[in-house]
This record gives C-alpha cells, sequence and structure tokens, in this order.
C-alpha cells in the first residue's frame, strides 16, 4: 500500500485568498504592461503637458514621476502574484511576503486619499473656471463633489479595514500552523 502524507486542515480562507490574489494580480500585471507600453508612446508629450500648466503639488509630483509611479506598481503587482502562489502553497516566506504587500496596499490607499482630494478639487475648479454656471448650479455642482469626496473616502477606508481583517486572519494561530517553514 502506498504510503500517504497528511498536510493537516487547509483552511478555505487561505485558499480563497490566495485564489483572489492571484486573479487580481495577473489582471495587474497584465495592465501593467499595457500601462508600460501606453506610457512609452506618450512620454514626450506627458512632459510638455506637466510643465505647461500648474497642478497642485501631489498630483504634479505622480505625473512628474509617471514612469516610476506605473513601474512600480507593476513591480508590486508581480511581487503579489509570486507570493499569492506562494501562498496557495502553504510557503511561509509567502504568508509574511502577501502581509508586507498587503501592508503597502494600505499605506498606498490611505496616502491615495490625498491624491483622490486634490484631483476632484482641481477638476472642480477647472469647471467652475471654464464653465459659466448660475449660481444655484454651482451649489448643487459643490454638493456632488463634497458627496464624490466623502463616498471614495470610505470606499478607501472600507478596503483598508477589509485588508486589516486580512492580515489579522493571516496572523492567527490557527491559520499560521498550516504553513511551511
Amino acid at each position: 500500500m502506498p504510503q500517504t502524507y497528511y498536510l493537516g486542515y487547509r483552511s478555505l480562507f487561505v485558499t480563497l485568498t490566495a485564489w483572489a490574489a492571484i486573479v487580481m494580480a495577473a489582471v495587474a500585471c497584465a495592465f501593467g504592461a499595457i500601462q508600460q507600453a501606453a506610457l512609452a508612446s506618450w512620454l514626450p508629450a506627458l512632459d510638455s503637458a506637466v510643465q505647461s500648466e500648474p497642478m497642485p503639488l501631489v498630483s504634479g509630483m505622480m505625473l512628474s514621476y509617471l514612469p516610476w509611479v506605473t513601474g512600480t506598481g507593476l513591480i508590486l503587482a508581480v511581487a503579489l502574484l509570486v507570493a499569492a502562489v506562494g501562498l496557495l502553497m502553504r510557503l511561509e516566506w509567502a504568508r509574511r511576503a502577501f502581509i508586507g504587500l498587503v501592508v503597502v496596499a494600505i499605506a498606498a490607499n490611505l496616502a491615495s486619499l490625498w491624491l483622490q482630494h486634490e484631483f476632484v478639487q482641481s477638476l472642480v475648479d477647472a469647471t467652475l473656471r471654464d464653465t459659466p454656471l448660475p449660481m444655484g448650479a454651482v451649489g448643487v455642482f459643490g454638493g456632488f463633489a463634497t458627496a464624490a469626496k466623502v463616498l471614495s473616502g470610505v470606499v478607501t477606508l472600507g478596503a483598508c479595514g477589509l485588508l486589516a481583517w486580512v492580515i489579522r486572519r493571516l496572523m492567527s494561530p490557527k491559520v499560521r500552523q498550516e504553513f511551511v517553514a
């Protein structure tokens, strides 16, 4: 009779988390490659556009360093794909790397709150500057802009909370015991 090895309990949470991360990271890798190709064709026009019109601080810096920003996103997507496959295989280094990448995602989401605010505010300012609107419409437009800012903040904070919950679950003793060092 052949000998079989019992690997122990494999939690559904880790399996589903790994597969969800694999799918999202694969899509992010594909989009990252497309972004790099598109950015290479836009680069000459992008430099002149960034220098022609003043932009808010964070948005201007992000556009100035856009090749680095998109390249970093692509590298993080590849790292997430590798860590997610390792997570599916229940490797301890992959669990730790995955947790680290999720912490980076939380930090990036929280940092993007300011960028979201800057973007919406610059959009509102440009619209109000270039479009003659009656005063009643300006109030309604400002209300929609405020609602958009609040909703984006709530969604971002909710996503960060969900990611923190994933980290907490991956660090629990029950989940840690199924990983091989």
